[in-house]
């Protein structure tokens, strides 16, 4: 690996491992899957894979309860398959990211089996361990995100006591304030890194330390979101940033925040950039795909950032419903209008598996049901060709989740048309690639209205999007269209007035 920022310049992409590529047949998608689709991704044009946990877990929330932070689950391959991976990848320019999980474990590792075996054991503390009130209620009213928003605490009989679950009780909480924990992760950064991973995105970071003394929430309690001790967080963040920096290159450390304003979003990078390299964007993944809502979003990201902070652009991730069906109802017109915010904004975008193609939202009921929080239908599996099996697994298997309509939309049609929104990004990735302006260049509003945005990326790319049902015009455009959601456009010459149909964009330099 070189170029220790190289994540500036580049395009991540995320993979539910579970649902790429299966190799051996047992109808889930894993390791050497994925590593047999490398030159896929190579042409696309990423620079950058993120996995889905890959680490050993009961999978009470498929992955995100993890029982063992320095090996590989059965299911997914073996250690020797990651290493695999992560070689191969490299040979074709891609580096690849693992998800961490530090705020919680599974309750079947060996760590809170010994924490929860008495009151004396030496991890004891390791967890959040609290005695219940003399009534026998939890110590505070803190809920958990999971199981209808009941209570953050479970008794342990044996011992008397209850530990925190922010999310399943599957998952109890560690204990960020106790200094073996924090070393023992900067063990399993280590592990990972000297490997030759990447880097982490890292699983709800903004909310590792809780505020010691665990008070009540005030008012009505909130599931998520304001239980963390905020500077001691931002400390162990500046010991992460200090770890992978230690490495030639440098590792990348992508946090999941969960932070609803820009200033906010802000600090995880650290008043010197020594935190956090990356950190996602909740509030523009979560608003709807109206100018009026996202322009606002964008502005205060930009108004706060400096120019060495780097934002991160999403519209899909294995949480939510894909931006195909949550932004835009399936209309292949708004899909490439948000194909071409995301890969056009100043930052680095992060495609979810599938989006290349316009996957949409799958329906998953009754017996197919695998997700207890009802996610399932953003972790269905790749579309790789319109034949029986969509080309997920040799042979022909029944997936661990069921199929959307892959004769609509796969890799194998969409790959052999220029005219598909798989080439589109494609070209918009190499488009972005070749362009100062589009990976480095400032932003800077033109237009922001109700139907129109229009942007300046760097000294002379302009970018405008008409987010509306009838024809806009954007004033003061000079230039060749150099990509638009309607490819007949590409080449055309705008001589200061550019007339976008609905629903539609393109990129003028």
């Amino acid at each position: 690996m070189t170029g220790g920022e190289w994540w500036r310049d580049g395009v991540l992409y995320q993979v539910y491992l579970r649902s790429f590529a299966d190799s051996n047949g047992d109808g889930i998608g894993d390791l050497a899957g994925l590593t047999s689709r490398l030159e896929y991704l190579e042409w696309l044009g990423v620079d950058g894979i993120w996995l889905s946990p890959t680490m050993p877990s009961p999978n009470a929330d498929w992955g995100y309860d993890v029982a063992d932070y320095c090996d590989v689950h059965p299911d997914l391959g073996t250690r020797a398959d990651l290493d695999e991976l992560v070689a191969q990848a490299e040979a074709h320019g891609i580096r690849i990211l693992l998800d961490l999980v530090p705020n919680h474990s599974s309750d079947r590792h060996r760590w809170f089996a010994d924490s929860r075996a008495s009151r004396e054991s030496p991890r004891r503390d390791w967890y959040v361990w609290r005695d219940p009130k003399p009534d026998g209620s939890p110590p505070n009213n803190w809920l958990s995100v999971f199981g209808g928003g009941g209570p953050a605490w479970k008794l342990d009989p044996a011992t008397g006591q209850m530990y925190l679950h922010h999310f399943l009780p599957e998952q109890p909480d560690l204990n960020w304030w106790n200094e073996e924990v924090r070393a023992a992760f900067d063990g399993i950064q280590r592990f990972w890194f000297d490997r030759g991973v990447a880097g982490f995105r890292i699983d709800v970071v903004s909310e590792l330390v809780k505020q010691r003394g665990l008070p009540d929430e005030g008012g009505e309690p909130e599931q998520f979101g304001k239980h963390a001790d905020i500077p001691e967080t931002h400390r162990v963040l500046k010991r992460w940033r200090a770890l992978a920096d230690s490495y030639e290159p440098p590792r990348l450390l992508l946090g999941e925040t969960w932070a609803m304003d820009a200033p906010t979003l802000s600090s995880f990078h650290g008043e010197a950039d020594d935190e956090l390299n990356l950190a996602f964007n909740f509030p523009f993944m979560l608003a709807p795909f109206d100018a009026e809502i996202m322009v606002p979003v964008v502005e205060a990201t930009e108004a706060v950032f400096s120019a060495d902070e780097w934002p991160v652009w999403t519209g899909s991730n294995h949480d939510f419903p894909r931006f195909p069906t949550r932004w835009c109802g399936g209309d292949e017109r708004k899909i490439r209008c948000a194909q071409l915010l995301l890969l056009t904004l100043r930052g680095t975008p992060v495609l979810y598996y599938g989006d290349e193609l316009g996957l949409q939202q799958v329906e998953v009921a009754g017996a197919d049901v695998r997700d207890i929080a009802g996610r399932d239908g953003a972790r269905t599996p790749m579309h790789w060709s319109a034949e029986d099996g969509a080309g997920f697994a040799e042979p022909v298997v029944k997936p661990w989740l069921p199929f959307g309509d892959f004769a609509a939309r796969n890799v194998a049609d969409q790959r052999g048309d220029r005219g598909s929104t798989l080439a589109f990004v494609r070209d918009l990735i190499a488009l972005r690639r070749e362009s100062d302006d589009l990976r480095t260049g400032a932003y800077a509003t033109l237009v922001a209205t109700e139907r129109s945005w229009a942007w300046r990326r760097g000294r002379r790319t302009t970018v405008a999007l008409n987010l509306s049902g009838a024809e806009e015009v954007v004033e003061d455009v000079e230039g060749t269209i150099r990509i638009a959601t309607s490819r007949e456009r590409d080449g055309e010459r705008v001589g200061g007035r550019l007339r976008l149909a609905p629903w539609s964009g393109a990129v003028v330099s």
